[in-house]
């Protein structure tokens, strides 16, 4: 088997919905275990904190928003695997994505990762700070970038 545990990295889009259904179809295909990870971006909610654009309330009703966020895209992406028959293992972590995604990656004996695409980039400060770039660039194992595409949609959608 080319791949036993695949990683999809999810966030709040839908590319990473898109990314999900190609790697659950091939976790499918494959036999291999797929894991759904989420994590939620604590590091730049405390960067806006301290940079006083965030009050205290302000910052704990935010990152409380988006662990229902990650919540929703969870439940969302079980609900799809269990209509394929796939078992799958998900996770919601807080933290910095990057990182998070590299000891991911490393405690499981992940060997595919399977991204969402990455935007477009407008600047160079993007670039740098832009998670799916970074984590795409400091990828220790090798790396699926999913573009969106129908096909994707139909190709799930059959046999349901």
């Amino acid at each position: 088997m080319l791949f036993k545990n695949i990683l999809v990295y999810v966030d709040n889009s839908e590319s990473a919905i898109e990314a999900a259904m190609y790697a659950i179809i091939l976790a499918q295909e494959t036999g291999a275990n797929l894991s759904v990870l989420y994590v939620v971006d604590t590091k730049s909610v405390s960067d806006l904190y301290k940079a006083h654009i965030f009050v205290d309330i302000e910052r704990v009703d935010y990152e409380r928003d988006l662990e229902k966020d990650a919540d929703k895209y969870i439940r969302h992406i079980r609900k799809m695997a269990l209509k394929k028959s796939l078992n799958i293992v998900t996770e919601i972590i807080k933290g910095n994505a990057p990182v998070e995604v590299d000891k991911f990656i490393k405690a499981n004996s992940i060997d595919l990762l399977v991204l969402p695409k990455v935007s477009n980039i407008r600047s160079r400060r993007e670039e740098l700070t832009s998670d799916l770039d970074r984590i795409l660039r400091t990828s220790k194992v090798p790396v699926l970038v999913v573009r969106a595409d129908e096909e994707i949609w139909d190709r799930f959608d059959e046999g349901i």
